[in-house]
């Protein structure tokens, strides 16, 4: 049953080969001023990502509003641990 599944395409997909041109370019597409790499670095280190559910989003709008919310409940439940132990 496992092999009906998922069986091997009988050939490979076509790569698109197709170069696009500076001409061909929408202009809000401006990389002129980018920096290969920039992120790289803290990719590789790995991220978490999360996606905040909308309602959510409305009381946290920025990474920074959630990042200091989470560290304030952090510190409620390391105080909560502290006083129990």
């Amino acid at each position: 049953m496992l092999g009906l599944l998922h069986r091997p395409k009988e050939k490979p997909m076509k790569k698109n080969t197709h170069k696009r041109t500076d001409a061909e370019m929408l202009p809000e597409y401006d990389f002129h001023h980018g920096v290969r790499g920039k992120h790289a670095k803290r990719y590789a280190e790995g991220t978490n990502i999360v996606a905040l559910d909308p309602v959510v989003a409305e009381y946290f709008p920025t990474a920074e509003s959630v990042n200091r919310a989470l560290r304030a409940l952090a510190e409620i439940i390391r105080f909560r641990k502290k006083k129990t132990a």
